[in-house]
């Protein structure tokens, strides 16, 4: 069986013949399976969506809760037309999944955003053979290596008591779905229980943060900037918002903050300048150069397909080490929010870091 009989890219996105229906398709479609609930995967309009069961409270989020949903827990194989179609978990965010598709024994991954770093908020990343392998390279370059998640917490605790120390606020950029409610688990881990009283949220966060709830992650219910007294005194808070709220009239409340950026794309020199942010923490809920090559290895396909991000130079690589790859076109932008999505192309990535 030829990979174009389980797996096409179509105007509307990845699509599978056998199973009459698109993987996070771009535009609305008879049926959609979804990987995960960031926007640019999940869109509104189709007549049907399927994902997993994790992802149920997000997506309703997202989506409104009046769509045709059906979820699966992950593992479990539904029939659809003459495709065996199950949910794996990707580590990314949430109710994130592979999506694995089988047809006459041969089998098509489909990864969505993923990482291999723990993460207390989701299920890890689980290697799934296959012979075909859809990859995302949001950070397909040998620069973007990420730090032990410990030592960037421990670093944004010191930043944190430093800026108490001042009685300066403390602003934490960061995508309201998934980054935000990764990083307030770590934090509280590491904390004491009081430091739960200090923490606050933008008001973008609590639908998210609901929904985690919602779905069973322990995660506690913080006030939301909305909810307090103009004349709050913030200088021993953190705050948790989204990047766009740095350029709002929101910031006024915190007129003497420290802003910081929680980012994969801090690991380039001059963005945390460009930014205009005090300090850079590298965090990502993308792979990194090692563990997307670790990722591969484990899935071991035949062939390779992948997408944006540096999709070039990753397949460029994988055929330079014998296994058949291609990049493939997408419309998918990578949901890292730490820059825009027309900002990363336009990052001064030096030339000794692009080279595999």
């Amino acid at each position: 069986m030829k990979t174009a009989e389980i797996l096409q890219v179509r105007p509307s996105g990845l699509y599978c013949p056998a199973g009459d229906f698109y993987i996070d398709p771009w535009s609305s479609v008879r049926r959609a399976v979804i990987t995960h609930a960031h926007s640019d995967h999940a869109r509104w309009g189709s007549e049907q969506y399927l994902a997993s069961d994790d992802s149920r409270t997000l997506l309703e989020l997202r989506l409104g809760k009046g769509i045709k949903l059906e979820t699966l827990p992950y593992g479990e194989k539904l029939i659809i037309g003459s495709a065996i179609v199950s949910f794996h978990p990707a580590g990314h965010i949430l109710g994130s999944s592979q999506v694995r598709i089988e047809v006459e024994g041969r089998v098509a991954l489909i990864t969505g955003d993923y990482k291999l770093q723990n993460d207390p908020t989701c299920l890890p990343w689980e290697p799934v053979r296959c012979d075909l392998m859809v990859t995302e390279s949001t950070f397909g370059l040998p620069v973007f290596r990420w730090p032990a998640m410990s030592e960037v917490v421990n670093d944004i605790l010191k930043w944190w008591k430093a800026n108490q120390a001042e009685g300066r606020a403390s602003v934490l950029l960061g995508y309201a779905v998934g980054k935000s409610q990764r990083m307030i688990a770590e934090l509280i881990e590491v904390s004491n229980q009081d430091a739960v009283n200090e923490m606050f949220i933008h008001g973008a966060l609590i639908g998210p943060m609901a929904a985690y709830r919602a779905a069973g992650v322990n995660l506690p219910t913080l006030r939301s900037i909305s909810e307090m007294p103009g004349k709050y005194d913030y200088s021993r808070a953190i705050i948790f918002a989204p990047p766009a709220a740095q350029s709002s009239p929101w910031m006024k409340r915190f007129p003497n903050a420290s802003v910081a950026m929680a980012s994969g794309w801090m690991a380039i020199r001059g963005t945390r300048r460009r930014r205009n942010v005090d300090r850079g923490f590298v965090v990502s809920d993308h792979v990194d150069w090692t563990d997307l090559a670790k990722a591969i290895e484990l899935c071991n396909p035949t062939e390779l397909w992948v997408t944006h991000g540096f999709s070039d130079v990753v397949a460029r690589h994988q055929t330079e080490l014998g296994r058949k790859s291609q990049p493939i076109i997408t419309q998918f932008v990578g949901d890292d929010a730490d820059v825009e999505p027309e900002e990363s192309s336009a990052i001064a990535i030096p030339e000794q870091d692009i080279q595999a």
